[in-house]
């Protein structure tokens, strides 16, 4: 009789399958108690049919915080939790082979200190989250609207209007260069916008 292993019982032993990631990027994905799967606790208004992070954006989520300043393993499952205001904290098992991959696939470097590895962005990693960019987006407002619906943050609506602003002004500066009135065009609509808000 043969027996067959279940793929993914032990996170970084035993066979890997591996299937394209976010964009296509044809990065690395495990699937069983694959990296976009939730791991850890939820603890009420956060996933989507029992998931926060789908399909790779974990990875994405952890390497767009790494980029915002190096991390250690335990700072990221903090930075985490704190986001989305504590009903979601991954576990130490599924965070530190996402690290390990983000290494391996060379978006991020460790330099180890006192027994502890800080991960920090490479350039690599810069621009495959550059090429991801509506993906992180999506995440990190994901995480902005749990933490809001659980502890009286800001409104769905505001962060939707927030993402969307964001959106517009890249796509704009995608388009090509910008005349000197188009900048103060652009300048104009965003003070105005600041100004409101204040004055709100």
């Amino acid at each position: 009789m043969h027996h067959h292993r279940h793929h993914g019982c032990h996170h970084g032993q035993g066979e890997r399958r591996f299937a394209r990631g976010p964009a296509g990027d044809g990065g690395h994905h495990e699937h069983g108690h694959g990296f976009g799967r939730l791991h850890g606790r939820m603890r009420g208004g956060g996933g989507r049919s029992g998931r926060l992070f789908d399909h790779g954006e974990l990875r994405l989520v952890v390497l767009a915080l790494v980029a915002e300043q190096p991390r250690h393993g335990y700072e990221l499952i903090k930075e985490i939790e704190d986001r989305v205001a504590g009903t979601y904290s991954p576990s130490p098992g599924v965070i530190y082979p996402t690290l390990t991959m983000l290494e391996e696939l060379g978006h991020a470097t460790v330099a180890e200190g006192g027994g502890k590895k800080l991960y920090a962005i490479t350039p690599e990693g810069t621009a495959w989250l550059a090429a991801n960019q509506p993906a992180v987006d999506a995440a990190l407002a994901r995480m902005q609207a749990v933490k809001a619906a659980n502890s009286g943050g800001p409104l769905p609506e505001v962060m939707r209007a927030t993402e969307n602003l964001k959106l517009a002004l890249r796509l704009r500066l995608a388009r090509g260069p910008l005349t000197e009135e188009q900048v103060r065009g652009i300048a104009a609509a965003l003070d105005a916008a600041a100004t409101a808000i204040e004055r709100s």
